[in-house]
């Protein structure tokens, strides 16, 4: 009896965790948008964005905003605030970023979801996301042969990143060929970093879509090539329609909607 106590305690304990959720209510945002409503659910194992964004919305942050970037089956793009637009660039200082709390697989870039806006990792490596502007993914269907593509390209990234790590290691030691201008060495150095990344990948590679999110990804759609690369806080309940009426609006070459599509409002379910 008491091994199935415990077994049963175990399987409970993991389906939580599969679920990404503590058990405390999920609270929940409506943006009335001038194309219709879109309600929001926010994810609990996420907690920093949930709250930096249940704050925005109470202090009007998101009130009046356009839908600055739009890209037809990709996503949609709002947040961006006054003072941000004539900077170099369209991202809030650094020193404001929020701590990235990316829970893939468990959440992934399947149409609806809502995910932090963020800089790239050429000067955010940590993936750090602003604390205002947050896209909803629409995505497009993909087919089997499009997911597998995906799998390699998932093992590619991985090799990449353990490769990059490698180097970070060595970097005292390939600093002094490269001053030594002993060039065939340091490429020698880096082919072998590079060939133990990739063997080491090919051991232990990134664990493929598994079948559910293959489905959602043929039957729904999605953005899966965002997928851990994006902090994913929340998704869509109601109003897909609207999201998918805002895709379809004309934009410019900047992808900015030639004329205005706004938030009016947006306010917690009390």
């Amino acid at each position: 009896m008491r091994k199935l106590i415990i077994g049963l305690l175990s399987m409970l304990f993991i389906a939580t965790a599969c679920n990404g959720q503590t058990g405390e209510k999920e609270q929940e945002v409506v943006l009335e948008t001038t194309l219709g409503e879109i309600r929001i659910k926010l994810y609990n194992d996420t907690p920093i964005h949930r709250d930096n964004f249940l704050k925005n919305v109470r202090e009007g942050k998101y009130d009046g905003c356009t839908w600055h970037r739009i890209i037809r089956n990709f996503m949609v793009q709002t947040g961006e605030q006054p003072s941000d637009r004539d900077k170099d660039t369209t991202f809030v200082d650094s020193a404001n970023w929020l701590p990235a709390e990316i829970h893939f697989p468990q959440h992934y870039h399947k149409r609806g979801v809502v995910a932090a806006a963020r800089e790239g990792d050429d000067v955010n490596p940590e993936k750090k996301s602003d604390p205002h502007q947050f896209y909803i993914v629409t995505g497009r269907n993909y087919n089997e042969d499009g997911l597998i593509e995906l799998d390699e390209a998932n093992k590619a990234k991985a090799a990449e990143r353990l490769f990059n790590k490698k180097v970070e290691a060595k970097k005292a030691e390939l600093e002094a060929l490269r001053a030594a201008r002993e060039m065939d060495k340091l490429s020698d150095a880096l082919e072998k970093l590079l060939n133990e990344a990739e063997y080491e990948v090919s051991e232990n590679p990134p664990a493929p879509y598994s079948n559910e999110q293959r489905r959602s990804y043929r039957t729904y759609g999605g953005a899966p090539w965002l997928d851990g690369e994006y902090t994913i806080f929340g998704e869509v309940v109601e109003g897909m329609k609207t999201v998918l009426a805002l895709e379809k609006v004309k934009t410019d070459k900047k992808d900015r909607p030639v004329s205005d599509v706004k938030v009016i409002r947006a306010y917690v379910v009390e």
